[in-house]
């Protein structure tokens, strides 16, 4: 394998790749379906209101903002990454809680916290997360509410936002149709204009092709996908792992692809195979759309370790740690992936053919 040649590849892929339909819609299908659907369940059916705090001091008010579950609570480390957030407007409102906070309020002194609004905010988001904060705060100085309000549930108590239950479905169509179809259509297109067997005249191998095909498809969708996490407001602090897993992610779907791409003899038998897999491959967004099936059957599914972490990551704050189990499982996925594909490699090298 020669990285010049495999540059000198890319290059070529880069030229033509904007000519393939499959380019174009790994570019726009995510994109359309992102405003559309933010434009629709952000007025329609709005989620829960967002709140971010940098706590200091270890206060109660992060401990009672984390029990509340009508509101979606993200912790941050800096008061710059909160307020840079609120900006954006990945939060609703951001608040920095002072050291001695606490032990300000116990006291009866008077104290004061920032807070920050995202200027785009509903009404009712910021209505919520104020009156929770004033109920947090009176509960820590220890005052007592004259009324008691006793409130009876209805309907679906437990239901997830829809905006949270359509992001793993918006991911997988970022990463995995891009990085796996790209690779696999320029494959097939290249088998049926025979322009392969010309390639097996060159000093380039196997591996260069695939590794040429393959990068495109990844940084293609990677990208797309750390877009389509902008524009849902879903990105934070640690959006450099989310890269990162995302960047995973995309190597195991191209390395699918390259394999469906070597094994198929032409586009129709490839839309033929993706229409048969595609229910394995969407099926951890399609049982997250229904909370009600039990969420453990979508870990028999291998794209469940792609987009989960992710999941995690942007829904739930999580650290490296916290996912490193999901990981561990998607990089042996990847490395047992790349082995078939180094089969496939060497056999058609022996064979004559890229």
């Amino acid at each position: 394998m020669s990285l010049y040649r495999v540059g000198v590849l890319l290059y070529r892929e880069l030229v033509q790749g904007p000519k393939n339909i499959i380019f174009i819609f790994a570019v726009v299908v995510p994109l359309v379906l992102s405003f559309v659907l933010a434009l629709l369940f952000g007025t329609l059916f709005s989620g829960k209101p967002r709140l971010g705090i940098v706590d200091e001091g270890s206060s109660q008010l992060s401990q009672s903002a984390a029990a509340m579950t009508s509101i979606r609570l993200t912790i941050f480390d800096t008061q710059v990454g909160l307020e840079a957030a609120t900006r954006r407007g990945a939060i609703d409102m951001g608040v920095v809680v002072p050291a001695d906070f606490d032990a300000q309020l116990a006291a009866g002194q008077p104290t004061t916290i920032i807070a920050y609004v995202w200027g785009e905010s509903l009404l009712k988001d910021r209505a919520l997360l104020g009156t929770a904060l004033v109920a947090w705060t009176r509960q820590i100085a220890g005052q007592e509410l004259p009324v008691t309000l006793t409130t009876t549930m209805l309907g679906d108590t437990v239901a997830l936002p829809w905006q949270d239950r359509l992001l793993p479905l918006l991911i997988l169509m970022s990463v995995v149709f891009g990085a796996m179809m790209l690779p696999a259509s320029s494959l097939v297109s290249e088998k049926q204009h025979r322009t392969l067997t010309a390639l097996a005249i060159t000093p380039a191998t196997t591996a260069d092709v695939y590794l040429a095909k393959g990068l495109l498809g990844v940084g293609l969708s990677t990208v797309m996908a750390l877009v389509v996490l902008a524009l849902n407001g879903a990105l934070n602090e640690r959006t450099g792992l989310v890269a990162g897993v995302l960047l995973l992610g995309a190597i195991f779907s191209a390395e699918l692809g390259i394999v469906m791409g070597t094994l198929v003899k032409d586009v129709n038998s490839l839309f033929a195979t993706i229409k048969a897999i595609g229910l394995l491959l969407y099926a951890p967004a399609l049982i997250a759309l229904f909370p009600d099936i039990p969420q453990w059957i979508a870990r028999i599914f291998p794209t469940y370790y792609l987009v989960q972490p992710v999941i995690e990551i942007v829904q739930h704050n999580a650290r490296l740690a916290d996912i490193a189990g999901l990981l561990g499982v998607l990089l042996a996925l990847i490395a047992v992936t790349g082995a078939i594909l180094a089969l496939l490699a060497r056999r058609n090298y022996r064979l004559g053919v890229v």
